[in-house]
C-alpha cells in the first residue's frame, strides 16, 4: 500500500533584524551553509522564483508599509512566510515541469487568498531533501491594516487556511490529503484514499462471495485452494481497513447483528435529514456507508464453510485460529 501524499502549508511570523536572515537563506546569498547541511550547493541552480523580490524584503516591508499608512511597533510583524510543499512521495518521479506547475497551483491559491501585491518573493528551492516554496508576504489586511493576527493568528485562522488550501490543492491533485492530522486539528476529514480502499475492498468481497456461492461437494477441494489464496489478501485488507477507519474516527461495526443496527440507524438518519444541516448530515451518511461496508466485509468471513478454513489454516494460510473475529 503506498504512503499517503500529504499537502503541506506552514506560517512563520517575522518581526525584525531576523528578515534579513530569512532573505539570505530563500534567496541564497550567503556562500556556505554550515547551519544548513541539507543545502546541497551544486543543486542550487535549479532553484527558482515563481516571483523575483524587487527589493530587499525589510526595505519592500517598510514600503508597502507606509505607503498603508500603517503605523508600526518595534515589535510588529512586518513580514509572513508561508512554506508550501508535499510529503517527499508526492514528488516522487514528477519532473522539473510537473513540480513548477505544483508552486504555480498554490502560489495562485495565496494570490487568491492574500492581496498579490502584498507577496516579496516566491522561491522554490530544489537543493534540499524535498522540494519547498518560500512565499514572503507583508501581512496587510484588504482594509490596508497591518495585522498579521488577523491574517494567521490563531488556530481557528491557520485550519480554515489548510482547510482552503487542500480544497484548492485537492481538485488538481486528487491524492492530495490535508497536511495535519484529524488529530492534530479536530477535522474529521476522510481522504479519497480511504474510498478507493474501501472500493478495492469491496470488489475483492464480490470475488470472495462468487467463490462461496458456487462452492459444492464435488469442488470444495478445488475451490477450497482459491478461496485460501484470496483470503491471504483479504484478510490483511480488512485489518487495515480496521485500522484506517478506527485513525478517522468512523464508529463501525463488527458483528452480523449490529450490522443490522447500523441499517435503522441508517434509515433513521435519512429521516432526520431536513432536521441537520446538510454539511454534517452527509458527513453522517458517508461515515455511515463506510461502517456498512465494512461489516459486510467481515460478515462475508461468517460465511466461510468450516471444512474451507480447515483447509486455510492446514495450509499455512494466515493464522491458526478463526481469521478476524479475535484480532480486530
Amino acid at each position: 500500500m503506498s504512503k499517503p501524499q500529504y499537502a503541506i502549508l506552514r506560517f512563520a511570523k517575522y518581526k525584525g533584524p531576523e528578515i534579513g536572515n530569512i532573505e539570505a537563506h530563500n534567496e541564497r546569498t550567503k556562500e556556505k551553509y554550515a547551519s544548513n547541511p541539507d543545502v546541497d550547493i551544486s543543486r542550487s541552480k535549479y532553484n527558482f522564483h515563481l516571483i523575483e523580490p524587487q527589493r530587499k524584503y525589510r526595505a519592500e516591508a517598510e514600503r508597502q508599509i507606509k505607503e498603508a499608512g500603517c503605523r508600526t511597533r518595534s515589535d510588529s510583524v512586518r513580514v509572513v512566510e508561508a512554506l508550501i510543499t508535499a510529503t517527499p512521495e508526492f514528488f516522487q518521479g514528477k519532473k522539473k515541469s510537473e513540480i513548477r506547475a505544483y508552486f504555480q497551483e498554490a502560489l495562485t491559491f495565496l494570490q487568491q487568498n492574500q492581496d498579490p501585491k502584498t507577496i516579496i518573493s516566491a522561491v522554490v528551492h530544489m537543493d534540499e531533501k524535498t522540494p519547498h516554496m518560500h512565499l514572503s508576504f507583508v501581512p496587510l489586511t484588504v482594509d490596508g491594516r497591518l495585522s498579521a493576527k488577523e491574517i494567521v493568528g490563531n488556530k481557528k485562522k491557520l485550519t480554515q487556511w489548510q482547510d482552503k488550501f487542500w480544497e484548492h490543492m485537492v481538485r488538481k491533485y486528487p491524492d492530495l490529503e490535508r497536511g495535519e492530522s484529524a488529530s492534530q486539528t479536530g477535522r474529521d476529514h476522510i481522504p479519497p484514499r480511504v474510498f478507493k480502499e474501501m472500493t478495492r475492498l469491496t470488489k475483492q468481497k464480490a470475488k470472495l462471495e462468487e467463490l462461496l456461492a458456487g462452492i459444492g461437494a464435488f469442488n470444495a477441494k478445488s475451490r477450497a485452494a482459491e478461496i485460501a489464496a484470496l483470503l491471504d489478501k483479504y484478510i490483511p485488507a480488512v485489518e487495515q481497513m480496521h485500522s484506517t477507519l478506527k485513525k478517522y474516527q468512523v464508529a463501525f461495526t463488527e458483528t452480523t447483528v449490529e450490522n443490522k443496527k447500523l441499517k435503522q440507524e441508517n434509515a433513521q438518519l435519512e429521516q432526520t435529514l431536513e432536521k441537520a444541516t446538510q454539511e454534517s448530515t452527509l458527513k453522517q451518511l458517508v461515515n455511515a456507508k463506510l461502517r456498512r461496508d465494512y461489516a459486510d466485509a467481515v460478515a462475508v468471513l461468517d460465511r466461510i464453510p468450516k471444512e474451507v478454513l480447515d483447509v486455510y489454516t492446514r495450509g499455512g494460510h494466515g493464522r491458526k485460529e478463526r481469521p478476524i473475529e479475535q484480532n480486530l
